[in-house]
């Protein structure tokens, strides 16, 4: 049970500091938008800026993982090396097509949230969580 409560919090924290990096990624968006009306220059910078801050939070506070940052990154990276050209093809396509960007890029931050979550989980720290503490303490 105790485990089934850790999972849980882990998920409502990663739900939480995704939600941040989404107002980020909102927020720098709509202001790049402003100036630039090709969709995706303004999803670009904004996904870029979601990810570093997303990133940084997840693997110290919801994952706990002392694992090694550049190849923990690395592996982010590989994500977005996927993931980023596909939802910004999907993205322009429906653009193209008549889809309001702001709906474009809702569904795009929901598919990002629970892929990037699964990755991160399975991939990225997997047998690596919870070990930043015991690091830090030897």
């Amino acid at each position: 049970m105790k485990n089934k409560n850790k999972q849980l919090w882990q998920a409502i924290k990663f739900t939480l500091f995704s939600a941040s990096a989404g107002i980020i990624q909102v927020v720098s968006f709509s202001i790049l938008e402003i100036f630039i009306k090709d969709y995706w220059i303004p999803y670009l910078v904004s996904l870029i800026l979601s990810i570093i801050w997303n990133f940084t939070l997840n693997r110290r506070y919801t994952f706990k993982s002392a694992t090694n940052v550049p190849v923990a990154m690395a592996k982010i990276f590989g994500f977005y090396l996927v993931f980023t050209p596909v939802s910004t093809y999907l993205g322009d396509l429906a653009e193209h097509h008549g889809a309001n960007d702001f709906i474009i890029l809702i569904i795009t931050m929901l598919s990002n949230f629970v892929l990037e979550f699964l990755f991160c989980k399975f991939v990225v720290y997997r047998g690596m969580e919870d070990t930043l503490k015991s690091k830090n303490k030897a």
